[in-house]
């Protein structure tokens, strides 16, 4: 919000520890003071386990009932974190403009109790009903032993997170249409994974496409987010067209093939221009991963581990690269997917189509700690940190890593971390030899700066071309890229990480001037989530 609105952060860091600090220093007081030296009787046993049914609906419905009268500090006071929820309730009222709350719960579910909020939003003589779900549990408090409301922002609205503001007032930035290539308007209620970009184009350009703020009640995201989040308007401001680089078509395909596997994200491009033709996201916490995403990209890094050994004249496409059932670097023991056999006169196509870790390996005493790096950053463009999508973007990282990560790195494991968006270019500059910095928005616009990098030789692009070509059609792609026409290429991917009981899927794939990646987490392998995202989306031919 532009004027007037106080930024309650909720849910801060700092908060927290003050709240946990009052509430616990409280109860150390009255502990110590409910006995004396002499002897006299103490004070009550703190009770301890889960509340019970009747504990539950007590401080449910006292919670609730002060909530609606607008006693934000009573109601504060049957939560485990008073001071923290104090600041949004009194903001509910103070900076969102809420009255004539009524709040009623359902049926508990153990020790969670949802309920439905409507309440009126008011301001500058304009007024709207807001309604909406939500829910609370109620926990026993840890020095007390009271039964208490298990405080989080999502209590007072499902899509509060840490660091958010709930306001209403001027927007802070007018509203902008969203077009995409062909001036189709982009909505998130049609294309809904777009949500959080939309706002974030927004924050970025309301202010410069030619449209007038509205009154909105809105959340201002804080953290790791940015911008707004708009959920009710009580007058519409002038929205300024915005035109993007995406395709409605290939956005449409991509927002239904995530949705079919949880915790998923895609990107695609146009490799001859590096325009961004779709982004879609199908996760719980509605993070942009395809864009932000910060995970290891298991095989799917063996693209750019390839153009290392092709380019620093280790070996070629056609040149050895056997698969043994193990190799060992620096003590640490590196294996294949369970099931695959040695090829002890391998080449590199060979073991790039199976996707044979050893094999890669085993020639990491053949580059340099930071051979692997130096690819990725002068000619794929990545690590550099200096991308300009047009909205916030990862530009994912190689670092030059020693010790048994020299190994990890080379087959995407280790400390690299990429996003959806950092593979779908990798895969276009392997297709081409050209790195476009990938955006979302044209450079026009703002006439902003774009990364560059020197590329691939022909050489090079033509041998990685080949082994993706022979991946989609003959190896570990074969079955997702089954049915596809044109220029056609894959690798598959998987990635183990500490702590999942299934590893991260990974697929990234390029037909005619379309490259997509895609990743699903603890999907399993790359052919079983990621890839059937990424093929749906090669499908629509951009």
């Amino acid at each position: 919000m532009r004027k007037g609105a106080r930024a309650a952060v909720i849910g801060g860091v700092f908060a927290v520890m003050v709240g946990g600090a009052g509430y616990g220093a409280y109860n150390v007081v009255t502990s110590i003071s409910g006995g004396g030296a002499d002897g006299a009787a103490g004070p009550a046993p703190v009770k301890t386990g889960p509340p019970s049914g009747a504990e539950v609906k007590e401080t449910s419905r006292a919670f609730i009932a002060a909530w609606e009268k607008g006693d934000a500090a009573k109601a504060a006071s049957y939560t485990n974190y008073a001071s923290t929820a104090e600041v949004l309730l009194a903001g509910y009222h103070d900076d969102a403009h809420l009255t004539d709350v009524k709040i009623t719960p359902g049926a508990p579910s153990g020790a969670t109790v949802p309920f439905s909020v409507k309440a009126t939003v008011s301001y500058g003589g304009k007024s709207k009903p807001f309604a909406y779900d939500s829910e609370l549990t109620v926990v026993r408090g840890e020095t007390t032993g009271k039964a208490l409301v298990d405080w989080k922002p999502s209590v007072v609205h499902p899509d509060l997170r840490d660091g958010d503001t709930l306001v209403t007032g001027e927007s802070a930035n007018p509203a902008i249409e969203a077009v995409d290539r062909n001036n189709v308007v982009l909505t998130k209620e049609k294309y809904p994974s777009l949500g959080p970009i939309l706002d974030a184009l927004r924050e970025k350009y309301g202010d410069t496409a030619g449209g007038s703020p509205g009154i909105e009640l809105s959340i201002r995201h804080g953290g790791e987010s940015s911008g707004d989040t708009t959920l009710v308007t009580l007058a519409k401001g002038r929205a300024g067209k915005v035109r993007t680089t995406l395709s409605a078509s290939a956005q449409a395909a991509a927002e239904k093939a995530v949705t079919q596997y949880s915790e998923s994200s895609v990107v695609a491009l146009k490799p001859s221009t590096g325009e961004v033709l779709a982004v879609a996201n199908h996760r719980a916490d509605g993070f942009n991963a395809a864009f932000l995403g910060k995970l290891a990209p298991g095989s799917t890094m063996k693209i750019i581990s390839a153009a290392t050994l092709i380019d620093n004249g280790i070996t070629t496409a056609n040149g050895p690269a056997p698969c043994t059932d193990t190799a060992v670097w620096q003590s640490q023991t590196f294996h294949n997917l369970t099931g695959m056999r040695p090829q002890e006169n391998a080449t590199l196509s060979d073991s790039f189509a199976r996707s044979c870790n050893t094999a890669f390996v085993k020639y990491a005493d053949a580059v340099k700690v930071d051979s692997l790096t130096n690819e990725a950053q002068q000619r794929f463009g990545i690590g550099q940190n200096n991308w300009k999508t047009g909205i916030e973007s990862f530009d994912g990282s190689v670092p030059a890593s020693g010790g048994p990560d020299t190994a990890a790195n080379m087959i995407g494991q280790g400390q690299v971390q990429m996003s959806p968006l950092n593979m779908a270019s990798v895969t276009a500059t392997a297709m081409t030899g050209v790195f476009r910095q990938p955006v979302i928005v044209p450079r026009a616009l703002d006439d902003r700066e774009l990364a560059t990098a020197k590329g691939l030789s022909g050489g090079t692009v033509a041998q990685l071309r080949s082994m993706m070509n022979r991946t989609a059609v003959s190896g570990t792609a074969a079955r997702v890229m089954a049915g596809l026409g044109g220029s056609i290429g894959a690798k598959t991917g998987s990635a183990e990480v500490d702590g999942q009981a299934r590893s991260n899927s990974w697929f990234t794939g390029y037909r005619n001037d379309i490259a997509a990646a895609a990743m699903t987490q603890e999907g399993g392998h790359g052919g079983e989530a990621a890839g059937p995202i990424v093929a749906a989306v090669l499908r629509t031919g951009g």
